[in-house]
């Protein structure tokens, strides 16, 4: 599976942003997909998942409420709205996917994206 994230840039504190991931594979609906972050001299780090059909999702304390993750099986992409943005959300963001089951554990994906990088700006 090969996967394509895009829509990261500078957006200021309280801003919104968009990422989108699309997948090479035709049965992208077999996946569970998944968002982690890793900022500068950090740990890579659990952002969001999605279930294969996307009717279950999961997410991180610190973006729960801020942060919707949603799938278009129909286009093979996975989505991340990012939304009331802070400073501290500053990072890589990778799109992992798995055939399953979803995990908070970056180590439980096989596939990843090549990472856009969000900045938020205080």
């Amino acid at each position: 599976v090969q996967l394509q994230a895009s829509g990261g840039g500078l957006v200021q504190a309280g801003g919104s942003l968009r990422l989108s991931c699309a997948a090479s594979e035709r049965t992208f609906s077999e996946y569970v997909m998944a968002w982690f972050r890793q900022a500068p001299g950090k740990e890579r780090e659990f952002v969001a998942a999605i279930s294969w059909s996307g009717n279950i999702a999961y997410y991180a304390d610190s973006v729960k409420g801020r942060f919707t993750i949603s799938r278009d099986n129909g286009k093979n992409t996975v989505y991340l709205e990012m939304n009331s943005l802070k400073p501290e959300d500053t990072a890589v963001y990778y799109c992992a996917a798995d055939p399953g089951p979803p995990s908070r554990d970056a180590r439980s994906y096989d596939y990843w994206g090549q990472g856009t990088l969000v900045t938020v700006s205080s």
